[in-house]
């Protein structure tokens, strides 16, 4: 869609709270309803990712930061709460089980939308449209997944994400990774000679000067992906109609564009939030 003129804005990130996914998302603490929706925490809107996930969400200086937890900081601005982030394996978010067992109000952590994951959660309207891209070494004469097959490189990929499935429909058989970070390690370390991963993550990357001196994105994988937060199904349907409010209207408002330059770089003209070449 396109933008109005970007009002100033001030985004007035929330406090964050990083919890390890081994405590109790409960903790003994009293429970809420506000504005019709469901918290399981008093005065805090939970929300669940899998660390680290940079751009979208990363531990820095003690806090969790990035593109979802600006975004999940306006829904929980708009409930008069602050976000609370708990780290969990990315299994139980795809699957709605931290949803089911009560860890989280909401899951962020850059999800796909697919019809298989709306069988079990709820999701939000789409807020992010994402591809997936390869990457790897300058040299290495790589530009499409035909070429790591004819040249039978070795292909990393992060587990359970939908780059991960991706390849794996081609035919490729790549090594998984627990995260990004890690993927990004093998790449490093030589244990692989490509990586699959969102674009905008290997965008990231490649703000860095030491992985932009040796490595480059060779070519881009049209995956027609898009983002979405996911909420227990049937369980809070006003918490997903205040965050299709909040996207929608941090779209009207240009505080979305200012989230998206902040985070992933110049905002392409068209598209709703497309990252104009680069999901789990």
């Amino acid at each position: 869609m396109s933008v109005p003129t970007p009002r100033r804005f001030a985004l007035g990130t929330a406090a964050v709270a990083l919890t390890l996914a081994a405590a109790t998302a409960c903790g003994g603490d009293e429970g809420a309803t506000v504005q019709g929706v469901k918290l399981i925490k008093k005065g805090s809107l939970t929300s669940c990712t899998h660390l680290p996930y940079p751009p979208f969400q990363e531990e820095k200086g003690g806090k969790v930061v990035g593109f979802d937890v600006d975004m999940i900081d306006l829904v929980a601005k708009k409930l008069g709460v602050t976000q609370k982030i708990v780290d969990t394996p990315f299994e139980t978010m795809k699957t709605g089980s931290a949803l089911n067992a009560g860890k989280c109000d909401i899951v962020m952590g850059g999800m796909t939308i697919k019809p298989d994951r709306t069988k079990f959660m709820d999701v939000s309207k789409p807020y992010f449209d994402a591809t997936q891209a390869l990457m790897a070494k300058k040299d290495s004469g790589i530009t499409s997944l035909d070429d790591v097959k004819a040249k039978k490189l070795k292909l990393g990929s992060q587990a359970s994400t939908t780059g991960e499935d991706f390849v794996k429909g081609k035919g490729l058989d790549p090594r998984s990774f627990d995260n990004s970070l890690a993927e990004l390690d093998g790449l490093r370390t030589g244990q692989v000679d490509v990586i699959v991963q969102d674009y905008p993550v290997v965008q990231g990357w490649l703000k860095d000067p030491a992985n932009a001196a040796k490595y480059a994105i060779v070519a881009n994988l049209e995956t027609g992906e898009q983002y979405g937060f996911w909420i227990r199904k049937g369980h809070n349907p006003k918490l997903v109609e205040i965050t299709n409010q909040v996207i929608a209207e941090s779209k009207a408002n240009g505080t979305y564009k200012q989230i998206y330059e902040k985070w992933i770089g110049p905002m392409p003209k068209t598209g709703d939030g497309g990252s104009g070449g680069g999901t789990p």
